[in-house]
């Protein structure tokens, strides 16, 4: 394992930590102020195609969002994972347990190329105020997001904000991080 492979075992375990620190309620209330930011962005309000990760376990609770973006009448695009580091974006018609036990739609669900989505919204599990992005180290999100035009917005709990997120080449960079303070 090379040095930064090392630095992002140690930053994923030190994230783990300081997300099992906070309370249910400390989560609730990120969550909450997180995306009320996010409806608020240009990028949302301009956007017709959406595709937002379905949060899950500690994550951030998107189910709200994923809610609002049908409700204002937007094509709402979520992953399906289909094989090791690949996945795709499926528009919402239901959600079931698919890999990994994270809800995705169908494998029926209609394809949405990645050039057609207008605003990506992406997990993390720590990052950078300059966009700097720490995964679970599948490579999905990064595999993803390179054949993305639109914008993106990656969504991250201040507790788990790090001045530097150690990137390497195939790590792709955010254009801007929303936490519960706004857009940094």
């Amino acid at each position: 394992m090379d040095t930064i492979q090392r630095q992002k075992a140690a930053l994923r375990r030190e994230a783990a930590a300081a997300e099992a620190a906070l309370t249910s309620s400390e989560r609730h209330l990120s969550d909450d102020a997180i995306l009320r930011h996010v409806l608020h962005t240009p990028e949302y309000r301009r956007a017709g195609t959406v595709f937002a990760f379905v949060g899950r376990g500690s994550e951030i609770d998107t189910a709200p969002l994923l809610r609002q973006v049908l409700a204002d009448g937007k094509r709402l695009c979520v992953p399906l994972c289909t094989a090791p580091g690949v996945m795709e974006s499926r528009q919402v018609l239901a959600l079931s347990p698919g890999a990994y036990g994270i809800p995705e739609p169908p494998a029926a669900a209609p394809l949405v190329p990645a050039e057609e989505i207008d605003l990506a919204i992406v997990p993390c599990t720590s990052a950078s105020p300059d966009g700097g992005r720490l995964g679970r180290g599948g490579g999905y999100y990064d595999r993803f997001l390179r054949r993305c035009t639109g914008d993106a917005l990656l969504l991250c709990r201040e507790a788990l904000l790090r001045t530097h997120i150690p990137q390497e080449p195939h790590d792709v960079r955010l254009p801007a991080v929303i936490t519960e303070r706004g857009r940094l």
